[in-house]
C-alpha cells in the first residue's frame, strides 16, 4: 500500500470515536465506535473491525480534552492490521470552525507535554 507524503505532522493519541457511516446520498447507514491511532488537522488515522470502502464519508465525534470535536471525513486509504482490526486513514472534509479551534488547542497542548 502506498503512502503520500504528509501535509502536516500527525501526533500519536488514542481516543474513542462515534461514527456515522453515510451513504453516498448523505443519509445515515450504520453507527459503530473506533479508537484514534493519530490526529492532524488535515486528517485522522483509526483502527475499528469494521470494514469500509476508499471514498467512503463518515461523521466522527471524538472527545478532545473537555470538548467534542465533530467533522465529516471520507476514508483516503486503509490498511489491515496484523490484530484483525482495519487502520484507515480519514480526511477531513468539512467541519465548524469552532471543530478546528478545538483540534488546533488539543494539538497544541499535546505538543507543549511532549517538549
Amino acid at each position: 500500500m502506498e503512502f503520500k507524503t504528509r501535509q502536516s505532522e500527525r501526533k500519536d493519541t488514542l481516543n474513542l470515536v462515534d461514527y456515522v457511516v453515510l451513504s453516498t446520498s448523505g443519509q445515515p447507514l450504520d453507527r459503530g465506535m473506533a479508537r484514534t491511532l493519530n490526529i492532524s488537522e488535515k486528517g485522522i488515522l483509526l483502527e475499528t473491525h469494521l470494514p469500509f470502502e476508499k471514498g467512503q464519508e463518515l461523521i466522527l465525534t471524538i472527545g478532545l480534552k473537555n470538548n467534542l470535536f465533530e467533522y465529516k471525513g471520507k476514508i483516503a486509504h486503509a490498511e489491515k492490521q496484523d490484530n484483525d482490526a482495519f487502520a484507515y486513514g480519514v480526511e477531513f472534509i468539512e467541519m465548524r470552525d469552532d471543530g478546528l479551534t478545538i483540534l488546533r488547542e488539543f494539538l497544541k497542548t499535546f505538543n507543549e507535554k511532549r517538549s
